[in-house]
């Protein structure tokens, strides 16, 4: 059963109740940290820079007291893909990307397939950059409820209700879409477990396992998004039911204060962030 127990490798979108520094602090700076240090990431081409982030995100999640092992356990689903990137950038894209602080090298060709050191360090920096995000988005939505994201999202998106932005719909539409990723691994586990009751062959052994497995899984794609639909039906119909109204003129039984840590974390984010912008081109490699 536990190849079928596909919920505990799913850590984003999972609220772990705490007392941590950063559960307590503001959903706004949570999310503000995220974004600052999500631009830092996306735009740091060198070791260092990716190094520096992991090392930071990393004392983050020690920082709210997540057991690491539970977030690396989200990198499993995922493996595979990561593999198979990994090997097309490492095999494919040698000769297009320029290495970061270093020189050109070719260190293996054989006809079409081209190892450079540039390749090497955009197959590095991805592993790196991924972990980084997924360390922060298992952060976000670990430490912070579902409720505190959807006020959290919305009062960073009030401002720009003057420019026609629906900042309510857009808040609840985001926190939906999070809220269904733990979801559909549920109904995906449920359904590997009633095709296996019915003597199907879903768990396979070997090395190459998760190759039979992602066969068997691409054709529960179809009976997996439809039972999405219907649970999104289901849910237009119950806040139809409870005369559901966003838009203008909602008022909200929530009011979000900024505290003292708020501030210090938001700032420290910032001017970390900005720090790693403004210095990732004098980065040694």
């Amino acid at each position: 059963m536990e190849d079928f127990e596909l919920l505990r490798y799913v850590t984003v979108g999972q609220y772990l109740p705490g007392d941590s520094l950063v559960h307590r602090l503001d959903p706004r700076t949570k999310l503000s940290v995220f974004l600052f240090l999500t631009l830092a990431a996306t735009f740091s081409l060198s070791y260092t820079a990716n190094a520096v982030l992991v090392l930071v995100t990393l004392g983050l999640v020690l920082l709210a007291g997540i057991p690491l092992r539970y977030i690396l356990s989200g990198l499993r689903p995922a493996l595979p893909i990561i593999i198979a990137l990994a090997i097309l950038q490492l095999l494919f894209y040698g000769g297009h990307y320029v290495p970061y602080g270093l020189e050109s090298r070719t260190l293996f060709q054989w006809g079409w397939i081209h190892v450079t050191n540039g390749s090497v360090q955009l197959v590095v920096v991805s592993m790196l950059r991924f972990v980084v995000l997924l360390f922060l988005t298992s952060l976000l939505t670990n430490t912070t409820t579902l409720t505190g994201l959807t006020h959290g999202v919305e009062a960073m998106l009030r401002p720009f209700a003057r420019l026609g932005v629906p900042a309510h719909e857009l808040s609840l539409v985001a926190t939906v879409a999070l809220r269904f990723v733990p979801l559909l691994a549920e109904q995906l586990e449920i359904i590997l477990k009633a095709q296996a009751s019915r003597g199907a062959s879903i768990a396979h052994q070997g090395k190459l396992r998760f190759v039979s497995t992602a066969r068997q899984v691409a054709v529960l794609i179809v009976p997996l998004f439809v039972d999405a639909f219907r649970r999104a039906e289901d849910l237009i119909l119950a806040m139809q039911a409870r005369c559901y109204v966003g838009g203008r003129g909602r008022s909200s039984y929530v009011h979000l204060e900024f505290a003292r840590g708020d501030y210090i974390a938001y700032g420290a984010g910032l001017l970390f962030a900005l720090a790693i912008l403004a210095l990732r081109n004098r980065f040694p490699v």
